[in-house]
């Protein structure tokens, strides 16, 4: 086998399960790739490594009764080993009366999200990369310690059943961060980049000296005590925050009562409006900066959808159940996600600012209210107080108790967007999103953390 499956071989693939089935109906989802991954730490290398894999998740239905059998064995005696076992366990297994029948023939947008560039990282070109952070960090001086990432995947996913459904989607992705460290500990920088197309991420001589700035900046931060501020969040930790109010746009979540999007007395808020004018929040699997499937897991067709336009509620997400419960059509939560930004850059937004701190990013970030959307965490890795318009100094770390919703509803100013490395780990797993840098007025900041 190649490092992944033509359309032609998944498809052939997908029939060889679907012959050998016995039940009602049988779904199957087809993973083949390549991932290769650059760890460093204290300036070297640490770990490196590339893995091809091809695996198979057979699901068997018997009535409202399923049962799923994954493999990575590709031979005839594997795949009928794999039906058959998803079979026996499917008649062992619970209703679920929500299940929904498979999903006949669609039709899918094309998505050209595989990057020559990206699939092409092998690990002499990852060791380029991380040569580049680790030599800036030497050639600065004063013992400087970069530690970082270099991760790629390029591969092809399908899905298929019994009632002639079947898609394809070939896409690759990569992420590159880097954190630098002052060797007593008192100082620490990050920047990450992200992206299908490694070709158009953030070099890693400019990543670098953006996290080695930032760590030689931060060594003497002073403290400052904890209260409302207005902040300038850089597009990662926009994105940090945002992706949790992106991912809650569940109608059925709001329908029930149990959202932020839930209306007084029942119902929904679309049509309302929630947050700034200038805000709007959309996804679209073919935008060159999401690039992302154009199907869900069961097949579901996933197209453009605005979420959130001029501030007000458009849509929320529909499954396949909710949507056939409420009369309406399904709205698959996907696409990635981008919201509009202005033109500033940062240093034009920084002027703007008379007094308030610049966060680098959120770490440790966790619910405290699903009904307000009130999250808690901490920043990391550079926060730097603004005077006057300029950046005059760094301050130490802060909790914060904070709404994305209140973030979007104190808006001062708007930048430039770009694609963000978007998980707090910096991982591939981060979702796909595009977003500016904000200018927040009123951030809540509970108290001084003692990390770096």
């Amino acid at each position: 086998m190649a490092e992944w499956l033509s359309r032609a071989e998944a498809r052939q693939l997908a029939e060889r399960v679907l012959a050998r089935a016995k039940s009602d109906g049988c779904h199957v989802s087809i993973s083949s790739g390549v991932s290769g991954n650059t760890r460093y730490a204290r300036n070297e290398v640490t770990t490196a490594g590339d893995t091809v894999n091809a695996g198979v998740t057979v699901t068997s239905r018997f009535g409202k009764r399923t049962a799923s059998v994954s493999t990575n064995e590709l031979d005839d005696a594997a795949l009928t080993r794999a039906v058959e076992t998803s079979e026996r366990l499917a008649r062992l297994a619970p209703e679920n009366p929500e299940l929904m029948p498979l999903l006949p023939a669609q039709v899918f947008a094309e998505v050209p999200a595989l990057s020559n560039a990206t699939a092409g990282l092998d690990a002499a070109r990852r060791a380029e990369a991380v040569a580049a952070v680790i030599g800036a960090s030497g050639r600065a001086g004063g013992g400087l310690a970069a530690a970082g990432l270099v991760h790629r995947v390029a591969g092809a996913g399908a899905v298929a059943n019994s009632a002639g459904l079947f898609a394809y989607h070939a896409s690759s992705s990569a992420v590159h961060t880097c954190t630098v460290r002052t060797p007593d500990g008192r100082g620490s920088g990050w920047a990450g980049t992200a992206h299908n197309d490694w070709g158009r991420m953030t070099g890693a001589a400019t990543l670098a000296q953006r996290a080695i700035g930032k760590a030689q900046g931060t060594r003497d931060a002073r403290e400052l005590a904890p209260g409302e501020y207005t902040v300038l969040l850089e597009p990662t930790a926009v994105a940090n925050l945002l992706g949790l109010l992106a991912f809650s746009l569940n109608a059925r979540a709001a329908d029930e009562g149990r959202s932020f999007f839930s209306k007084r007395g029942g119902g929904n808020k679309i049509g309302d409006k929630v947050v700034d004018e200038r805000i709007t929040l959309a996804s679209d699997p073919r935008d060159p900066d999401l690039l992302t499937a154009p199907y869900t897991g069961e097949g579901l067709p996933v197209g453009a959808t605005t979420w959130i336009e001029n501030g007000v509620l458009k849509n929320l997400g529909y499954d396949r159940f909710w949507a056939d419960k409420q009369g309406r059509a399904p709205a698959p939560l996907g696409g990635g996600f981008r919201l509009r930004g202005g033109t500033a850059t940062t240093e034009e937004l920084i002027a703007g600012v008379s007094d308030g701190l610049i966060v680098t990013r959120f770490w440790y970030i966790r619910p405290v209210d699903q009904r307000t959307l009130l999250y808690t965490g901490i920043t990391r890795d550079g926060v730097f107080r603004i005077q006057g318009g300029k950046v005059t100094g760094a301050v130490r770390n802060f909790r914060f108790n904070e709404s994305p919703v209140a973030m979007l509803n104190n808006l001062v100013a708007m930048g430039r967007p770009e694609r963000v490395s978007s998980s707090e780990s910096g991982d591939v797993g981060g979702a796909a999103v595009v977003v500016p840098p904000l200018v927040v007025r009123n951030f809540h900041f509970t108290s001084v953390s003692e990390a770096v």
